[in-house]
């Protein structure tokens, strides 16, 4: 059974991104694009500061990104510990 999506802003979407050795490489307006240097894979990340993403752009954010709900939560709770 699937994990429940996290409630998330997008200052922690970035986190876990930078965590994972994506890098910002442009923006328009309040939308970031992230890219993986090695992987080539990239996400858009809507920035609004304090906001909590909504549910179908989170999924699409982690579906750029390569990753799973599941994957998103350890890896946020090893970058809170760094």
């Amino acid at each position: 059974m699937g994990q429940r999506q996290p409630r998330v802003t997008a200052d922690e979407i970035i986190k876990v991104l930078k965590s994972l050795g994506f890098e910002k490489v442009d923006q328009s307006g309040s939308h970031q694009k992230w890219k993986h240097p090695i992987t080539g894979r990239q996400t858009i990340v809507s920035y609004h500061s304090g906001d909590i993403i909504r549910p179908k752009t989170f999924k699409k954010i982690l579906e750029g990104a390569g990753l799973s709900i599941e994957d998103f939560i350890i890896i946020k709770k090893s970058a809170k510990k760094l």
